[in-house]
Order: C-alpha cells, then structure tokens, then sequence
C-alpha cells in the first residue's frame, strides 16, 4: 500500500529524522507525502545508527529502488548538510526543499545580523523562500500554514525505552488510524455535495464534481477571489490574448494572465498550477469573462482528484473478480 501511495502521491515528500524513539538511540526516519485530501500518507520508515552523509546515501538508494526508480519533484527536509549532500548524489533532477516550521524554530534568537547560521541560511534561499520556488510542484506546503502539520507529522507515541518491537506496533497502529482516516473522507467525498456560499454553478460546480471536499474549499476560495478581482485587455495577438489581473484588497498588485482562446491553455505569472496543483483566481477571472464554464481538463491535476485511486480500486475490483471465478470453479465437499 505504501508503494500504491508512492506512486500516486510520491511528487511531494517530507523526510524528518528528529524522532530518538527507542532505547538503542537509534534515529527514525520517516518517509511522509501529501494525499488527495491533504493528509499525511506513509511511504515508508527507516532506522539508523548515525547521521552520515554515506548513511543517507544508502538509505535513499534503498528507497528509490524500492519505489522502482521514481523520483519525487520536491522532497522538504530541515536543515541538514549530509542530508543535503545524500539528495544531490540519489535525486539529482530533485528540488531538494528546507521546512520552514523548523527554520521559524531556529530563528527565534535575535540580533542575527552577522550570525554563521543566517548567512548560510540566506545562501540557500532558493531552498525555502517562496517567491524563488514557483516553479516546480509541492502541494502548496511551503507557501501555506499546512507546513507545520505535514512537517512534524508522526507524533509517535514511543519513549526512549520503548524496544523495535514495541515500536512496530505501534507504527502498525498510526498506520492503520492514517488509512481509516482516509477511508472516511473518501467516502466522505462519494457521499456528499459540498456547501458553498455561492450557488454550484459553472466552474465552481465542475470543482465539486472532481476535487476532493479540502481541495474544493482551496478551489472556492480562488474562485471567491476571482469574483472580487477586476482585469484589463492589454495585448490580442491573433488567438493569444494577454490580460493584467488584480485583487482589490491587495494594494493594486497585478499578474499577467495569458489565454489562447483556441486550446483553453492559459499560465499566470503567479505560477500557483506550477506550484499548487490548481488554478489561481487570477486564471479563474479570464476564464470567465471568456465564458469558460468547466476546468480545462489540462488544469485538472489527478492526484488532488476524487479520482486519484482509481487505478488502485481497478486493480482490487480485478483481483476480487478473478479469485471469485477461481472459488467458483473448485469442486466444494
């Protein structure tokens, strides 16, 4: 199951190692992602003796054959050279990603003018600053308050004294909370129509349809945003139609939006689709005001989708139908 959910989900990771849960000192380390309905999702779990740069080596050359070679796009971790040096040999084509939860953490000292830590920090800014980090996908984890929760995620209950054995079960049993978890909100979200504010019409009733209920409300909130925007025709150049879109209440800032009214294909200098996985208001606006009624399909990212395990749900639906044929052919006494 964890490798099903690799594969769906394995575009975000979060690798934390701060967890000392058993009595040989040994450090976990948890492989976490993001699913459909902004939960955390287990991808695996391991333990070390030490943090060495070869250390993390193994261990991710280990995982990604596990994972049959795939890759994620961005993979959070804290701040952490051999971590840092382990990614760059295992996951070259990998955006490698600094939590600000744990940054914020170490930041509450002062005068920090001519600190080592801030000067390094600073160096690597294209490792967490949200402006310069648009332009691969992350769910959304750096630019949101979710940090914190999908960052420090495991809260094992293990003590120090508690042996691997003990701790597995205890693992098993966060396992299994985390997929009951999902369990309901997929059924949740096969059972009920979300509320809204605004009638489900349009766009806004294709979103319902297809988004999962915590996506839908992140898609509203965009779309609530739209409404409340104003644009301006500044270029039409054959079906190429260029756009400045801006939000009353955010100090007359502006994006530029670009349309081709042909193929519905449409980018926002924002880059939030680059980033999020779903549209920004700005895109949402010339959408409409050119009477695009659904989501283009191409802006419809599946794994943020009442869909995304459909290929799971089709390979349990096979695999159920051929052992029942198989039980109805044995010669029962």
């Amino acid at each position: 199951m964890m490798k099903e959910d690799y594969d769906i989900f394995g575009d975000v990771m979060v690798f934390d190692t701060t967890y000392r849960t058993n009595k040989y000192n040994l450090i976990c380390a948890p492989f976490v992602g993001i699913n459909h309905h902004w939960k955390n999702v287990m991808f695996g779990c391991a333990f070390l003796s030490d943090e060495k740069v070869e250390s993390f080596q193994w261990l991710f050359e280990v995982f990604k054959k596990s994972m049959g070679g795939k890759c994620p796009v961005s993979f959070f971790t804290y701040q952490d050279q051999a971590i840092s040096n382990a990614i760059e040999k295992v996951f070259p084509e990998t955006r490698h990603r600094l939590c600000l939860w744990h940054l914020h953490q170490n930041a509450v000292n002062y005068k920090l003018e001519n600190h080592p830590w801030f000067n390094r920090l600073y160096g690597l800014k294209e490792k967490w600053c949200t402006a310069l980090s648009k332009d691969l996908f992350s769910a959304g984890i750096l630019s949101s308050q979710r940090s914190e929760s999908s960052n420090h995620a495991i809260g094992f209950s293990a003590k120090k004294n508690t042996s691997l054995t003990d701790f597995f079960g205890i693992f098993k049993e966060m396992l299994k909370n985390w997929r009951n978890k999902e369990q309901k909100d997929e059924f949740q979200c096969s059972r009920s129509i979300p509320e809204s504010a605004l009638p489900l019409t349009g766009m806004l009733k294709h979103a319902s349809e297809v988004y999962t209920l915590t996506l839908f409300r992140d898609f509203e909130a965009e779309f609530l945003k739209s409404i409340s925007s104003s644009s301006t025709l500044i270029l039409v150049e054959d079906r190429m139609m260029v756009y400045n879109v801006s939000s009353h209440d955010n100090d007359g800032l502006s994006h530029r939006v670009i349309f081709d009214c042909l193929s519905n294909l449409i980018t926002c200098s924002c880059k939030k689709f680059e980033e999020c996985g779903f549209l920004c208001y700005h895109c949402l606006r010339v959408l409409h005001i050119n009477s695009i009624v659904s989501i283009p399909e191409s802006y419809i990212k599946k794994r943020w989708t009442k869909f995304a395990k459909s290929e799971i749900w089709d390979k349990f639906n096979s695999t159920v139908g051929r052992s029942e044929k198989f039980r109805d052919c044995i010669p029962w006494r």
